[in-house]
């Protein structure tokens, strides 16, 4: 039948045939193109959800930068860090090392200083910068500012202790000397053994207050948790301190008292109190008033516990109040070494307040004396047992 077809209409099927074909060919290439762009998007996607989810796990700052400097990723750290701002790198200083790791295609590792907000301390960052492919770069950053200030304050804490032991140790051995140089003198060498004592006992108060310094900066400062009544915590500090108030002529007053209960640890606590209040009677003269009271406060909604210590001794200049609670700072360090204090005791006192969800603060007025309020969070569950603490009773 093919055979009695006019040559030109076969030649136009044969044309159809090819074309038909021709397309069948194309559409199967293409379609074959698709399903690999699209099997390329999908794994595409898939590694961009695997990468935010590696990130995302991660404790350090990450954020994956696009070819057009755009975030593509970042994760809770990054943004904390302040690696990215909106659909931006975060800061120029990231952004151009971000800029010269894409054209370079080489890694960067390294430091990158910047600051959070103006007058802020700066952000010492550690980061290693990468290239990625199609031209993204991925950044991850750590902040070393905290580790780099705890060095720091660890480097003054060994300096000054080694200057405070060197004191009484130093004393100690010129006394030693005195002793033997006057072996044949019993009043002498009973007054220079009086001394000697005075300054062992400094240095034995010393060491251990650096131990408890040193267990109160650790990750679990509290020796024990129990429900504690504050009454008893003062009336312990007073009976502490009763034999050396005595010895300076310092009445110790107990004014304003309550049954109140705190959380935490009772030794800790008896501590902080106590040496708030040899704080105040070394900082007094002689029968001068240091009076404690025991306060219930409400803030913001929540249920507080308040200790005061009052006394009407030197007072304290505006400019030193900032600084009280720093180790080793001393207001007057003729008075504090003649009193035997370390200048530790009120850096303790901060530092179990910290421990027990509180606060410590001062107020003071040169000339006038000085009142130290540690604020602590109430216990508001069973009372405790009433104690014999009265009101207005001298100790």
């Amino acid at each position: 039948m093919m055979s009695g077809m006019h040559p030109a209409l076969a030649g136009l099927i044969g044309a159809g045939v090819a074309f038909v074909v021709c397309l069948f060919a194309y559409l199967l290439v293409r379609g074959k193109q698709s399903w690999r762009h699209l099997e390329a998007q999908r794994m595409a996607a898939k590694a961009s959800r695997e990468l935010r989810d590696v990130l995302d796990t991660i404790q350090s700052g990450a954020v994956l930068v696009g070819p057009h400097d755009e975030i593509l990723i970042v994760n809770e750290a990054g943004v904390a860090l302040n690696l990215a701002r909106g659909s931006r790198v975060g800061f120029p200083e990231l952004l151009e090392l971000v800029r010269q790791v894409r054209a370079s295609q080489t890694p960067y590792r390294g430091p990158v200083a910047r600051e959070l907000h103006p007058g802020a301390e700066r952000l010492e960052l550690a980061t290693r910068i990468s290239p990625m492919v199609d031209e993204n770069v991925l950044v991850i950053a750590e902040d070393e500012s905290t580790q780099k200030r705890v060095e720091a304050v660890r480097r003054d804490f060994v300096a000054n202790i080694s200057h405070e032991l060197k004191t009484p140790i130093g004393a100690i051995s010129v006394l030693a000397e005195a002793i033997d140089a006057a072996k044949d003198d019993p009043e002498s060498v009973e007054r220079f053994v009086g001394r000697m004592q005075l300054e062992t006992a400094r240095l034995a108060e010393l060491v251990n207050q650096i131990i408890d310094l040193s267990r109160l900066q650790s990750t679990d400062p509290l020796l024990s948790r129990e429900v504690v009544d504050v009454a008893e915590v003062v009336a312990e500090a007073v009976s502490r301190c009763q034999e050396r108030a005595t010895k300076r002529g310092v009445s110790l007053m107990l004014a304003r008292t309550t049954h109140a209960s705190v959380l935490g640890d009772r030794w800790q606590l008896a501590d902080a109190v106590t040496n708030l209040v040899q704080n105040a009677i070394n900082y007094s003269d002689e029968r001068a008033r240091v009076t404690l009271s025991i306060l219930p406060v409400t803030a913001d909604g929540d249920e507080f516990v308040e200790v005061k210590v009052s006394d009407n001794g030197i007072g304290i200049k505006p400019e030193d109040q900032e600084r009280v609670f720093e180790r080793f700072y001393r207001v007057d360090y003729g008075r504090s070494r003649q009193s035997g204090g370390t200048g530790l005791g009120l850096s303790i006192v901060r530092h179990i307040a910290n421990a027990h969800g509180g606060t410590v603060r001062v107020w003071s007025r040169p000339g006038q004396g000085s009142t130290f309020t540690m604020r602590l969070p109430a216990y508001l569950g069973p009372e405790p047992a009433d104690t014999d603490l009265d009101t207005d009773e001298e100790a």
